[in-house]
């Protein structure tokens, strides 16, 4: 079996050999020693309990290396602190909670830290200079200032007369989504208000918390076969790179193409990440007043969940529907098939002889109907007559949703992402002629719900059309758009003379 293999699967054995000690890194296109911590795991295979008394394990290494592994297996394994390798996410955290609100309080916060107490017991390993009290004070102190200007810089927090630390939209959006401070700051410098769907997988792919995905020994050749077949590709691939992977990852997944074994593995944590990824973007985009990006970067979501590109038939989210099947009932006479509401509103023996599927299949489609959304939305304008230049405009939303005789909404229906999740919604008003996003909210919706969007009038008197976007983060089809109006009058109405 594999190295990695030896963590998921049960299996033991009397006699286990390790056949050699080192993998191949393609990140940095060498050789690499394997973990001890994954020696020590494929070790504890080398016993059947209830079988025999003993087990036995073969380690084989290059000589040298014999007597640090004996070292390692045979002695009491040393537990150190990481803290420092991750310490930007986990100040901006506190930060923003409230916990350390200046530079003090941050070195205070670090004494009460595993890392503290180790620092004395194994300098080197933290690059302490000496235990003395001072050299532990002098450290603390850099770690603390280095760390909080790379926030500064990266504008997640803001440091006030060189003392009181502050959050700023950027480190709060990082926080909330528990994404990794470079990670947000790429996304608020790469992000352009006219990017379209290929610039934004190259944003989202590079995201740091991709960094870490395995490139195993012989899948250069399999990823770029892989990125070289997709709808978006590159003209020379750097296939050891880990974002290069997250990207051809991600397209298969839009274009249904199926790939297994240790890559599948990727694939779901690729998955699982894009979704907080993509909404944490959506909040980046909506800082910055982008419409059109912010509503690309929520069928993006979509597409997360349901593994189909946003131009893919809509039909292609039903279970067992396949592009042939898509294709003829857009094709259907008499009238085209397009979404799931269009099928839903066919005639029981006019949607069997249209599909032509065994009863068990329809039944999957009757249920993936049942649960796929269906909203009524109505609008607002309060207080429409009395608007001036300047001024807030509250907007007044109520969802109903149709249950059909449901209790409560259960998970999406969505098989081709990697474990169960709740559906999510965004309003969103705008300005289509600007491209501007005037405000943004996120919605959950069971049975009924009642959402007040506030934004400001133009400064300039005169008729202004708006749009009301409401855009699901699970399902293609059921995005509603509305168009209303507003009168806005001259800030000097209604005032006496």
């Amino acid at each position: 079996m594999s190295s990695t293999m030896c963590w998921g699967l049960p299996l033991t054995a009397h006699l286990v050999v390790v056949m050699g000690t080192q993998y191949y890194d393609g990140q940095e296109n060498a050789h690499t020693d394997y973990p001890v911590t994954d020696l020590l795991q494929m070790m504890g295979h080398a016993s059947q309990p209830q079988l025999d008394d003993s087990g036995k394990c073969v380690i084989l290494c290059h000589a040298p290396c014999k007597e640090y592994y004996k070292k390692f297996l045979y002695e009491a394994f040393p537990v150190e602190s990481h803290l420092h390798h991750f310490l930007h996410d986990n100040f901006n955290a506190e930060i923003v909670a409230g916990v350390i609100e200046n530079k003090q309080y941050a070195v205070d916060y670090l004494t009460w830290t595993f890392m503290y107490r180790r620092l004395t017991q194994n300098p080197n390993y933290y690059n302490l200079q000496g235990v003395s009290h001072r050299h532990l004070s002098d450290h603390l102190s850099e770690l603390v200032e280095n760390t909080l200007s790379d926030l500064e810089a990266s504008k997640c927090i803001t440091i006030e007369e060189d003392m009181d630390l502050s959050p700023l939209n950027l480190g709060m959006i990082a926080s909330y989504y528990y994404i990794s401070y470079t990670t947000i700051e790429r996304f608020s410098s790469s992000l352009t208000p006219k990017m379209k769907m290929k610039g934004l997988l190259e944003i989202l792919a590079p995201a740091s918390e991709y960094a870490q995905l395995p490139i195993r020994p012989g899948e250069e050749d399999v990823v770029r076969r892989l990125i070289n077949h997709q709808r978006f590709s590159f003209e020379n691939p750097r296939c050891t790179d880990p974002h290069v992977k997250a990207n051809a990852l991600l397209q298969a997944h839009f274009s249904r193409q199926h790939v297994g074994g240790n890559l599948a593995l990727d694939q779901r944590e690729v998955l699982l990440s894009a979704s907080r990824l993509l909404q944490a973007m959506v909040d980046v985009i909506s800082s910055n007043g982008w419409l059109n990006l912010a509503l690309l970067a929520m069928e993006v979501s979509q597409m997360v969940t349901q593994g189909i590109w946003e131009r893919d038939s809509m039909l292609l989210q039903l279970p067992h529907f396949t592009k042939e099947l898509a294709k003829r009932c857009q094709e259907n006479p008499g009238k085209s098939i397009e979404t799931v509401f269009d099928l839903v509103e066919m005639e029981d023996d006019e949607r069997r002889e249209l599909l032509q599927m065994p009863d068990i299949q329809l039944l999957d489609i009757t249920r993936f109907c049942n649960r796929f959304p269906n909203i009524d939305m109505s609008y607002e304008v309060q207080d429409v007559e009395n608007i001036s230049a300047g001024e807030d405009i509250t907007l007044q939303v109520t969802l109903e949703r149709d249950l059909e005789g449901k209790t409560e909404v259960g998970p999406v229906d969505s098989p081709r992402y990697p474990k169960a999740k709740e559906e999510g919604w965004w309003l969103v008003v705008g300005d289509t002629k600007s491209n501007q996003l005037l405000a943004i909210k996120r919605v959950s919706l069971q049975r009924k719900s009642r959402v007040k969007l506030k934004f400001a009038a133009p400064a300039e008197p005169g008729k202004k059309t708006y749009t009301l976007d409401f855009m699901c983060d699970s399902y293609l089809g059921c995005d509603q758009e509305y168009t209303f109006s507003v009168d806005v009058k001259d800030s000097s109405y209604g005032m006496g003379e």
